[in-house]
């Protein structure tokens, strides 16, 4: 064990310290002033606790052990997301969690998006780096990744769902696709967009009251809000709106610690979670915004170095899964609060408040270490 401690990625554990001091810091600033809200700086840190703890264990842990047990994990999974959507209660008008004591919440959609990616790599390791065919390759991992897409679309949950897109597109790409395929693929996701868009917008009544008898209006006002900024109410725009102006009002510098105006009067939703960007824009300004984003820059680049000196396909299959999974996670979170995306309901990584998100994104991150410290044997030998 100690020798493995010896051989751990040291910037990757300074980045995550860093990422603990930032996010107790703008959790502490976001709730503060929250009339309904109140998150302690030992809760937060104890939250980071537990995941230095289970970020260790699982990098002491051989990775390719989660591969052999990959469909037992994916089951555990679909199980998980089933029972939260038909026992739990709903939260902010999803049934996405499951309470534990002491105030905490498990999501088991934060979780299934680990398991996807172990589950593509013990799916796409059967080909030993050879080029992915459609029919019995690409064909069958959508079919992974739509089941419990649908199970959380439902809750509903579509900002979670959409990752789990972001992750297999990001694996099948380093799954060696024929060129073919993906051009395909593209020209397929591109034309069915540009219809469904059409269709949208031809219908968008009947759409819009389809959508609502479902509990979900909200996703046509935030769509509507981004493809119609003008037109859309003021009530709709409110969160996108006043995050650009916090962010804007920033400057180079920013406001000052503790002294963001619009975060403090409460014009930010859940400034404490999803629109945490929005207090590092507002208090630390474009310095604290771009010192964040270099932040991220490292991190990826770190973990792309692991993939590439794996001597297992699955390790680098496993490492680019998790490195989608936070690329797309941090792309939308922050374009979504400058305008450039639709709003969802996505985390900023290791940022934003959540036990789960934080917990599993330790457990991510562990495994991608895992795979660093774990280089001996037959590339292709899952032992």
């Amino acid at each position: 064990m100690f020798t493995k401690l010896k051989k751990i990625d040291i910037p990757i554990v300074v980045i995550l310290v860093l990422f603990m001091g930032m996010s107790t810091m703008l959790v502490h600033s976001a709730s503060i002033d929250h009339p309904k809200i109140s998150i302690s700086i030992s809760k937060n840190l104890l939250t980071y606790l537990v995941g230095f703890v289970a970020f260790i264990v699982i990098s002491m842990i051989d990775f390719r052990v989660w591969i052999k047990i990959a469909i037992y994990l994916y089951g555990l999974g679909i199980v998980l997301l089933v029972a939260v959507y038909l026992f739990a209660e709903a939260t902010n008008g999803a049934k996405g969690w499951f309470p534990l004591p002491a105030g905490f919440s498990f999501q088991p959609a934060e979780l299934v998006k680990y398991i996807l990616i172990i589950a593509l790599t013990a799916w796409f390791i059967r080909r030993r780096g050879d080029t992915l065919q459609l029919g019995t390759d690409l064909i069958p991992a959508v079919f992974i990744v739509l089941i419990p897409f649908v199970l959380v679309v439902i809750q509903p949950d579509l900002g979670n769902a959409v990752i789990f897109l972001g992750i297999l597109v990001g694996m099948i790409w380093i799954g060696n696709i024929k060129y073919s395929h993906f051009l395909l693929g593209l020209v397929l996701v591109v034309g069915g967009g540009y219809l469904l868009l059409q269709l949208y917008l031809h219908n968008h009544e009947p759409i819009y009251a389809f959508l609502k008898d479902l509990g979900v209006g909200h996703w046509a006002n935030r769509l509507d809000t981004f493809l119609f900024p003008d037109e859309a109410s003021k009530d709709h725009k409110f969160q996108v709106e006043n995050s650009m102006r916090a962010i804007g009002s920033g400057g180079l510098a920013g406001e000052g610690f503790l002294k963001g105006s619009l975060v403090h009067r409460n014009f930010i939703p859940f400034a404490y979670s999803d629109s945490i960007f929005v207090v590092v824009g507002e208090e630390f300004g474009f310095r604290g915004a771009a010192v964040l984003l270099l932040i991220y820059f490292i991190l990826i680049y770190r973990m792309i170095q692991i993939s590439i000196q794996s001597v297992h396909i699955s390790g680098s299959y496993i490492v680019v899964g998790v490195v989608s999974m936070f690329v797309f996670q941090v792309f939308e979170n922050v374009g979504m609060l400058i305008g450039l995306m639709p709003l969802t309901g996505i985390t900023l990584p290791f940022i934003s408040y959540g036990g789960t998100s934080l917990l599993i994104n330790m457990i991510s991150l562990g495994t991608v270490m895992s795979v660093k410290l774990h280089q001996d044997a037959d590339p292709f030998e899952i032992k």
